[in-house]
């Protein structure tokens, strides 16, 4: 069968003081506690490097990018280039900025820069999440933070199911309680945290970053307006969310049948709600695959949505 060619990674998950439960009910995933906070569903990056199933069981993500490059088109790169994750904020995520890769090459050990985008999956009534600051200098972004004043240099906003949020480096944001999403990335892990309510996690603080959020957060902070672009194929409803120097991101939404095809290296799909098949593949939400390079086109029926990405 054609859908043995498609790439299946197993998730992996990370447990946090903010996490919760809902990726059981949501996915039927079988997460380690009440508190598990991230899935990372496609992932070769060492703090979580994606077991794999069916035909290369026993290999992982990161071991197929280094020893069978063809699979991802010949791409170069010492690491795979790409992270999918879920995140289940039951409670709010610090408030945190991320470098570029100029300044995670110089100040993070060589790591890359963490260029991120989130579609929200679902959330509680009247969520909201962080995304930006209020400060027009970086002058007076020191004195707000030196002063506490929190609610005044925060840009909190409401947010719904199907909402999409591009977060470049730079970027003050925070994921709010109530909130679930899947965020593509860069593969990386690299993370400055601004503010953390004065919340304790095994009785102490947890670390800040105050001098590196300083120092890369961007002053003034402009919002991006939205670039959704779709179009149809067979019973397809295909929207480009984002495209940027990292990846392009796309939300599918199928009721009934269609063929895809990508010209890319890979491509990561990722099925958030329904069920269908894919190549005779059966795939249900929380199913997480890689087609691989020269995979050609994917026949996909059901009624599912997913998401795609590729670089």
């Amino acid at each position: 069968m054609k859908s043995e060619l498609l790439l299946r990674p197993q998730p992996l998950f990370h447990e946090k003081i903010w996490g919760g439960e809902r990726m059981r009910s949501a996915y039927g995933y079988d997460i380690p506690s009440a508190h598990t906070g991230e899935c990372w569903a496609i992932s070769a990056h060492k703090n979580g490097d994606c077991p794999m199933l069916g035909e290369y069981r026993g290999e992982t993500l990161g071991s197929l990018w280094k020893t069978r490059r063809g699979l991802f088109g010949g791409l170069e790169g010492e690491n795979f280039p790409l992270l999918i994750k879920i995140i289940d904020a039951k409670e709010d995520l610090s408030v945190q900025v991320h470098p570029d890769d100029a300044y995670a090459a110089a100040h993070e050990n060589g790591s890359l820069g963490k260029t991120e985008c989130w579609y929200i999956l679902d959330c509680d009534p009247g969520a909201t999440i962080i995304i930006g600051h209020n400060c027009a200098t970086r002058d007076e972004l020191r004195e707000k933070v030196e002063q506490g004043r929190w609610s005044e240099l925060l840009r909190e906003v409401p947010v719904k199911k199907g909402d999409f949020f591009q977060i470049d480096p730079g970027c003050v944001h925070a994921i709010k309680g109530g909130t679930m999403i899947l965020e593509t990335q860069q593969s990386s892990d690299v993370t400055y945290r601004f503010y953390d309510y004065g919340r304790l996690e095994n009785g102490r603080p947890r670390p800040l970053h105050i001098e590196q959020s300083l120092a890369v957060a961007t002053v003034p902070f402009v919002p991006r307006a939205p670039e959704r672009e779709s179009r149809r194929d067979g019973d397809a409803l295909i929207t480009r969310l984002v495209k940027c120097s990292y990846y392009s991101v796309y939300h599918v939404e199928l009721g009934g049948r269609a063929s895809l095809e990508w010209d890319e290296p890979f491509v990561n799909m990722s099925v958030i709600s329904g069920e269908g098949e894919i190549d005779g593949l059966k795939v249900r939400a929380g199913t997480h695959l890689v087609v691989p390079a020269g995979y050609g086109a994917l026949d996909l029926s059901g009624n599912m949505e997913l998401i795609c990405s590729h670089v």
